[in-house]
């Protein structure tokens, strides 16, 4: 039994969207959690180290962090193939942008935004300029972050793109808003939406 501790309008929206990718039964269970306007408090029944949200539970096991949740669930569902699995030519840019969202993404447009300056060759991820025109080079030519294949990749990373627009943390560009129009057109971010409330 899979078991999706889930904040709603949070970052477990994205695993919302993934395991209505996949199509195979879950449970979520709706916790609190701390945000950032100071609502909110820590959940007890929620076993994430921290008191965030996603974490999954397996049978009993717990699997938490967006990536590790993301390669988790697409390995143990490869017929679904929603991932290169090990040996394919692509598995390595598919982790690799697994890795990008909490690696790089994230903390460059966070710093954006406390207006935190950027020091080049101390800081783990590069400048948000940077982080954009990556992106973009990426994905011109390309319908999907791996090709022509949509991937759970596009969930994780192509999600996180896709809030930080809506809420003015990257610049909408002519690439990345066709690309967007391209994943949120799918049905199962649609039913994400639903059952989130958005």
């Amino acid at each position: 039994m899979l078991t999706l501790f889930h904040a709603p309008k949070s970052r477990s929206g994205t695993m919302v969207w993934l395991l209505e990718e996949l199509g195979v039964p879950y449970e979520r269970k709706i916790v609190d959690i701390r945000r950032g306007d100071g609502s909110g408090t820590r959940d007890s029944g929620n076993p994430h180290p921290h008191g965030k949200v996603p974490c999954l539970l397996h049978d009993g096991r717990r699997v938490f962090e967006i990536a590790a949740m993301t390669l988790y669930l697409t390995d143990l569902f490869p017929e679904k193939k929603l991932a290169p699995q090990v040996g394919d030519a692509l598995r390595g840019e598919y982790l690799s942008w697994l890795a990008y969202r909490p690696g790089v993404l994230e903390p460059a447009m966070i710093m954006r935004r406390l207006n935190v300056k950027h020091i080049a060759g101390t800081m783990g991820w590069a400048e948000a300029g940077e982080v954009e025109e990556t992106l973009n080079a990426t994905l011109t030519g390309r319908q999907y972050l791996l090709g022509d294949q949509f991937c759970a990749a596009d969930i994780t990373l192509g999600g996180a793109i896709n809030f930080m627009i809506a809420f003015k943390l990257m610049s909408e560009t002519p690439v990345l808003k066709d690309y967007l129009a391209r994943i949120t057109g799918r049905p199962a971010f649609k039913r994400s939406m639903e059952i989130d409330g958005a």
